[in-house]
Order: structure tokens, then C-alpha cells, then sequence
């Protein structure tokens, strides 16, 4: 049975909305203020999302230390965040989780995994603590409606269950549209939600024989569908990244696709997922260094063939052969040309491959492999250094419900950890000048094992 009343209620079994937990027990013990905390989680899974994330591994965070480069891998809510992490940056995701007993690990490209290498100590980690301090919580306790009550507080109305009261409410439900659902009838706007950091389906028969091959870097540019657009719409509109990504069957995917598609989430939406792709294959050569590369390979490998001997290691064999076969030159048999036979329009052909592919974007990758949405509450109805809303008092907006969210590479969850831990701090604060009402604490059971 749920209790009636509790002082904190927290909509969301997620990484936000246990981190925010946390962080209020803890805060609110280390000053002996007695409060009941209850998380309600609609499904049987708290944190389903952080034990699939990474392929299991949990990416907890990422070695961008510096504030003002941090807010840099957030598309949306940028700006707004410099406050906030400067507050609590991955520095101090790392101290809090080995405070907790969880030791994180870097890796070469700057991701943080927990030693284990395995996301469910995360996972026991943030439960343990919340076990510890006393906070419940109650699985199967979806939300149907909630309520200000004209004394304060809030009233929430369960799908299953009676309704209990609580003095302070915290929406941690992430992108699910219940989430949208709360926020709005406590008066907030809602920004469109749209996907985001999603691999995107080329036009065939494009790259599709080459899944598999990947290349790093690679430069990538966007621009809006079709030959027409003018050309300052088309210089205002584009989006370029560079890094690794991943040919598949249906097109490219890996870490610049994604970025690319973080940053162009809204623009794409509104071209209904149709674009040009401007790929560089080089990562950004140029002109003059490619060509001295060819002119190396035409001196030093005058007798091995194009296909045996590719401009430079990096360059993945099995796209140089498609590159050569669409300059129209053999890649076997008696008539595959040698280095030194290399004519000056097949190097401005293959130069042009490499450095000015064109593609057609038909469509993002397969339904539910987007990673994160786009959209939620504004930033701008929240006061960022609580997370309390401008609009509702007693209410406090985490997580992915806000209108922020980051690239792949841990980012998102660093902004759950943030956002988390800034509304339990400010829960301290709010709680400490009025006392729990009285027997408040007595009642209250754990509705589960954590």
C-alpha cells in the first residue's frame, strides 16, 4: 500500500529522477530533517534506460571538464547550462559515484564506463544509496493526473490506487508523453517533441554493398532537399560535423551522423527527413594536400595498381575500390591501370569522390533507433539553479522533460546527473524552514525492495 501523504514525490524511476533523490535524503540527513521521499515509477524497470544504455555498459559521463566546452555537445539548451555545470560537471559525477562505491574509468575517445564494465552496477549503485537514506519506492505507479491543491502542495491521481498528497513534487519521467501530460496541467508550455541522434537512410543503391566499413574522420555537411533552394537559404540552413561514422545497409550511422543529426533534429523534422549530404571522405584534406598524396603514390608506387595501393592507410580499401569502379577505372583483370598511368582527369574524378560525394538522405534510421528526443518543457520556465518552475511553485522539472538534450557520448546523462542533483540541494532548502507534518514519517513503508 502507498502511504497518503509524503513530503517529496518524484515522477520517474530514471537516472534524473534517482539522482534527485539522492541527493535531497542525503542533503536533508546531513542537517537531521526528517522527510519522506517516494519515487513512482510506471513500469516494473527503474533505470531500465541506464542497464541497456552503451550496449550494457552504461556511458556515465564524459572527461569534458570545463564548463564552457561542456555545453558545447548540447544542441538544444546550450546557453542555459553554463550555470548549471558549473554547479556540477563530470568532475563531480565522478567523486559522487566513488563516494557511493562506483569507480569510473576513461576511455581514449573521453567516455567514462564504470570499472565493472557492466551498467547494472550503476544501477546498484543508485539504488543502494537510495535504499540507504530511506527512499521508497513504488514500481507499477503510473501517474493519471496530478493537481495543486488550494493549501498547498500537490494531489496526484494514480491509474491503479488511491491518490496521495505530497508537499513537493519533482517530474522526472524523460521524454514519455505522461511526462508532457503533468507538466502541462501545471501550466507549462511544451516545446514539439522530435527525435534526435538518429543514423540516416540513404537513397539506393548508395553505399548499401559497403555496411560495415567505417572511417575516421570524415567531414559531413547537410543542406535542405532539392536543386531549387536559393543559395543563402542553403548557406544558412547547413549542418556540418566531422568524426568517425558507420556505413550500414541503409546508410551512415557512428558518432559525426549522430552529432549531425543532433544539431539538425528540427530542421530535418521540417524537411520531412529529406536532404542533401555533402560527404568529405578525406576529413578534411583539401585540394592541394590530396594531390600531393597523389603525386607521392604516382612516384613511389608507379608499378602497383590503384586498387593494390590506396592514398593513405586510413582510407577504408573496400570504398577507395567502389570510388575507383564509379570513376569508371578497373579494380582487377589486365586492364586495372598502375599508379603511374593515372591520367589528370581520373584524378580530378576520384579527387572529387573524395573530397565531394553527394548523396540523397530518404529518411532516418529504423524506428526506435533514435537515442534521444528533442523538446519538452522550455528551459525558460525553470529556474535552472533549483529546477523549480517559473509557473507552478513546489515544482521542480528534470531530466529529458526539459527542452535540452546532448550528444551521444555520455552527455545526456551527465545532464541528468546535473539537473538531478541541483533540485535535491534546492529541496534542502526549501524543506528546511517548515517541519514534516506531524506522524508523516511513521506512516510511510517501503512499497517495494529498492
Amino acid at each position: 500500500m502507498l502511504p497518503s501523504q509524503v513530503t517529496v514525490v518524484v515522477v520517474g524511476g530514471g537516472p534524473a529522477g534517482f539522482m534527485a533523490a539522492i541527493s535531497a535524503a542525503e542533503a536533508l540527513v546531513a542537517v537531521e530533517q526528517p522527510v519522506s521521499i517516494l519515487v513512482l515509477e510506471a513500469t516494473a524497470d527503474p533505470l531500465h534506460k541506464v542497464l541497456i544504455s552503451g550496449g550494457g555498459r552504461c556511458n556515465v559521463t564524459h572527461a569534458c571538464w570545463e564548463p564552457e566546452q561542456l555545453v558545447n555537445h548540447y544542441p538544444r539548451g546550450r546557453r542555459a547550462l553554463r550555470g548549471p555545470f558549473g554547479q556540477f560537471a563530470p568532475a563531480d559525477s565522478v567523486a559522487w559515484f566513488a563516494r557511493h562505491g562506483l569507480e569510473l574509468v576513461q576511455e581514449a575517445d573521453g567516455r567514462l564506463f564504470p570499472r565493472s564494465n557492466r551498467s547494472s552496477s550503476v544501477v546498484e549503485c543508485l539504488r543502494q544509496a537510495a535504499r540507504r537514506l530511506g527512499v521508497q519506492l513504488a514500481t507499477g505507479a503510473a501517474v493519471q493526473s496530478v493537481r495543486r491543491r488550494s493549501q498547498g502542495g500537490f494531489e496526484l491521481m494514480l491509474r491503479a490506487g488511491p491518490s496521495l498528497t505530497c508537499r513537493r513534487l519533482v517530474l522526472a519521467t524523460g521524454s514519455h508523453p505522461s511526462g508532457h501530460r503533468l507538466a502541462a496541467a501545471l501550466g507549462h508550455n511544451l516545446v514539439a517533441p522530435v527525435p534526435s541522434l538518429f543514423s540516416l537512410a540513404l537513397a539506393p543503391p548508395a553505399l548499401q554493398d559497403l555496411a560495415g566499413v567505417s572511417m575516421d574522420p570524415v567531414e559531413l555537411e547537410l543542406l535542405p532537399p532539392g536543386d531549387g533552394a536559393s543559395a543563402r537559404r542553403r548557406q544558412q540552413d547547413r549542418q556540418r560535423q566531422r568524426g568517425a561514422v558507420l556505413i550500414t545497409h541503409r546508410g551512415l550511422s557512428g558518432p559525426a551522423t549522430l552529432r549531425l543529426t543532433a544539431f539538425a533534429a528540427r530542421e530535418l523534422r521540417g524537411w520531412g527527413y529529406r536532404a542533401q549530404l555533402r560527404v568529405d571522405w578525406t576529413g578534411g584534406l583539401g585540394v592541394s594536400a590530396l594531390e600531393e598524396l597523389f603525386v607521392q603514390a604516382r612516384q613511389r608506387q608507379a608499378r602497383r595498381t590503384l586498387a593494390s595501393w590506396r592514398p593513405w592507410p586510413g582510407l577504408a580499401r573496400r570504398l577507395w575500390w567502389r570510388l575507383l569502379e564509379e570513376a569508371g577505372l578497373a579494380t582487377t583483370g589486365e586492364q586495372a591501370p598502375r599508379w603511374a598511368e593515372l591520367t589528370r582527369r581520373a584524378q580530378q574524378s576520384l579527387g572529387a569522390a573524395l573530397l565531394n560525394s553527394r548523396y540523397e538522405v530518404v529518411g532516418r534510421g529504423p524506428f526506435g533507433e533514435e537515442f534521444v528526443t528533442a523538446g519538452g518543457v522550455p528551459v525558460g520556465e525553470i529556474n535552472l539553479v533549483s529546477l523549480e518552475s517559473r509557473r507552478c511553485e513546489g515544482l521542480q522539472v528534470v531530466g529529458e522533460l526539459l527542452d535540452v538534450d546532448g550528444v551521444t557520448g555520455g552527455f545526456n546523462f551527465q545532464h541528468c546527473w546535473t539537473s538531478g542533483w541541483l533540485a535535491g540541494q534546492a529541496l534542502q532548502r526549501a524543506l528546511l524552514p517548515a517541519s514534516p507534518c506531524p506522524g508523516q514519517a511513521d506512516q510511510l513503508r517501503p512499497s517495494c525492495d529498492l
